[in-house]
């Protein structure tokens, strides 16, 4: 690829693009965040990436996030630079194909429109088996589980003590749904 061939692959997939002062990079303003193409100094590397979250944010996620690293992120990575999460896609300008970068793009842009949902959703899974394996430990059923988590909101030891009763009974349906999912999994 050369770098009008990234203008140009850029331009058809995107309403807007905006070269930047540094001709040897690009932004894109794309569902809601920015995408960015930068090319090396000597131009034999381009890199693509977006900003996905706060690494504040991103603190508590970081096992989920290398794990995805390791065996979803295909062609795409997570990174940590200056305080943010990024999502990243390098390669070798030369042997870069057109298909190989507007499928990276699109992978980035699903990363960026995620965000942290499915690191949230995989802690959250970790924690509910540790729940599950601890009540299991000590002989208690499914009902006697809910029971006690059920109290534990009504003492203000899990969610807020000033919740009304709509927003702990929608905390309870869920924490029902979780636990009926995986009782039986978790040992």
């Amino acid at each position: 690829m050369t770098p009008q061939d990234i203008t140009t692959t850029l331009s058809s997939q995107f309403d807007a693009i905006a070269q930047t002062d540094d001709p040897l990079s690009w932004q894109v303003q794309a569902n809601g965040g920015h995408l960015l193409v930068l090319l090396s100094d000597d131009q034999t590397w381009m890199q693509a990436l977006v900003s996905i979250a706060p690494l504040q944010a991103a603190q508590p996620y970081v096992e989920q996030l290398m794990e995805a690293n390791f065996d979803q992120t295909q062609e795409v990575r997570y990174a940590f630079y200056k305080g943010v999460l990024w999502g990243v896609f390098q390669h070798s300008l030369a042997s870069l194909t057109q298909e190989d970068f507007q499928r990276a793009i699109a992978r980035l842009l699903y990363l960026q429109q995620k965000g942290l949902q499915d690191q949230f959703n995989q802690l959250a899974e970790t924690q509910i088996r540790q729940i599950i394996r601890a009540a299991k430990l000590q002989g208690q059923s499914l009902e006697t589980t809910l029971q006690t988590l059920q109290r534990f909101y009504a003492e203000g030891v899990m969610g807020g003590i000033d919740a009304n009763a709509q927003e702990r009974e929608q905390f309870m349906q869920a924490w029902r749904y979780q636990l009926e999912r995986l009782w039986h999994e978790a040992d």
